[in-house]
């Protein structure tokens, strides 16, 4: 078979189904991921909402079950479940099979080994690929591995009702945007398991791999409308969307205003160190003054790690941090194996509403009124690396760093400008000390790079 190496990405394995990904490839990764990872003890292997992922599901456990490894098929998960399996049940790893927040046609493949630990870059993903590009021979065991099936969302939620006060949680109203995947059905459970005194209100909250209306990625402002005219209508106390795997998470305020993910990490951090004096929280370079201000008021300290979930979590374990929130929506906790979880979110915002008897807007509204910020800008440019090394040259009297892309830090304002590592673009974000220098400042980036670039913006 053809295989495009591109697919292997800096932190999973991501095509288009079934031309770049399919059950022949899917049955290789599993048997290179024994012969990298070399497990010793159970495996588990799960799927997104994603009718395609069923079949992909079933090419890994044949694969690794050929390999004489034992599999535990958990079936239909969110991703975050799909850490809790291997995490809880002390499996020797786990593969999820999710195309995330990439439109219908996707699928994907995304592997951890014991405790939760990533596979990415160098670590795993590479070896993985170069061993299926070598046609390696099959493994095939002598004694073929057994499967056994296990529904875990009772489980899970028995997990994340001990991760909050549930007797401090006051009536609320809630609406919940899962964007088609299986995040509704979690919350929904959480809800009814713990007899919260929470009432949700559903938005695309059917799971439906085909994802209706587009791509599942509530990130994306253009999908955003329709969710928060719901929380303004139904009077809502505040709304919560997830991406697709439902490892992404974001919220809006009881006004219908969407919220950045940076002004949210920033109340989670001084939520979790005050909990937690002095403790250890990693941020990533698009946005930081909000979130190192928050450390510092709590006694805490903040780490930079550059973006991604992979790379995020390898950095949590070694600092032994609490908390890690990305501004693409992906929030890490200590207590759940350093791994990214989207419904533990949810559940603090409920506390916290809770315990402080403030609105969301009340809370959020100094943090927007003090660090100001553009939004993320997309741009697909014809060399990443000959643009980042133009930026230097142009803004060389600004403190750089080059700990993912280029990061340009004045006493007023900074910016980061960064290749994506999901998609074929360039991410820009801006923040500064007044909204007028962020849209000055923004402006400018944008015209520079698109100079050198060959489509127009995103």
């Amino acid at each position: 078979m053809t295989i495009d190496p591109s697919i292997f990405r800096a932190y999973d394995i991501r095509g288009i189904y079934p031309q770049s990904l399919n059950e022949e490839l899917a049955y290789r990764v599993a048997q290179a991921y024994v012969n990298f990872v070399k497990p010793k003890g159970k495996v588990s292997v799960s799927q997104d909402v994603r009718p395609a992922s069923t079949k992909l599901k079933e090419a890994v456990i044949k694969g690794l079950a050929d390999a004489g490894v034992d599999v535990l098929d958990v079936g239909l998960v969110s991703t975050d479940m799909y850490y809790f399996a291997v995490g809880d049940y002390n499996l020797a790893g786990g593969i999820q099979l999710t195309g995330s927040h990439n439109p219908a046609e996707y699928c994907g493949i995304k592997m951890v080994r014991e405790q939760v630990y990533p596979l990415f870059e160098d670590q795993g993903i590479q070896q993985i690929r170069d061993l299926i590009l070598a046609n390696k021979e099959k493994i095939m065991s002598d004694q073929k591995g057994q499967v056994e099936k296990k529904e875990i969302l009772d489980d899970f939620a028995s997990f994340l009702l001990k991760i909050i006060d549930i007797k401090a949680l006051k009536p609320l109203k809630v609406v919940i945007n899962p964007n088609f995947g299986y995040q509704g059905e979690v919350i929904k459970y959480v809800v009814k398991k713990g007899n919260l005194p929470i009432t949700l209100i559903g938005l695309n909250d059917t799971p439906d791999g085909t994802f209706p209306k587009g791509r599942p990625d509530p990130f994306i402002p253009e999908n955003r409308p329709e969710f928060l005219d719901l929380i303004k209508n139904q009077g809502a106390d505040f709304g919560v969307a997830w991406d697709g795997d439902g490892d992404r998470v974001f919220f809006a305020t009881e006004k219908g205003d969407f919220i950045e993910s940076y002004y949210m990490n920033a109340l989670f951090i001084a939520d979790i160190l005050a909990k937690n004096p002095g403790g250890k929280v990693i941020y990533d370079p698009r946005y930081t003054w909000a979130l190192v201000d928050a450390a510092k008021a709590q006694g805490g300290e903040a780490i930079i790690e550059r973006v991604g979930h992979s790379f995020i979590k390898a950095r949590m374990k070694k600092e032994d941090a609490l908390f890690c929130g990305e501004s693409s929506g992906h929030t890490y906790f200590k207590d759940f194996w350093y791994a990214d979880c989207g419904i533990i979110p949810a559940l603090m915002v409920m506390e916290i509403l809770s315990k402080k008897g403030k609105k969301l807007s009340e809370l959020i509204e100094p943090l927007f009124n003090k660090y100001f910020i553009s939004g993320e800008k997309n741009t697909t440019v014809s060399d990443a690396k000959m643009v980042l090394g133009k930026i230097k040259e142009k803004y060389g009297d600004a403190q750089i760093s080059e700990i993912d892309g280029v990061s340009l830090e004045y006493s007023d304002w900074r910016a980061n400008i960064r290749p994506s590592n999901t998609e074929p673009l360039f991410r820009l974000n801006v923040e500064g000390k007044s909204q007028e220098i962020v849209d000055l400042k923004t402006k400018e980036l944008v015209d520079f790079i698109q100079s050198y670039s060959t489509l127009p913006a995103a």
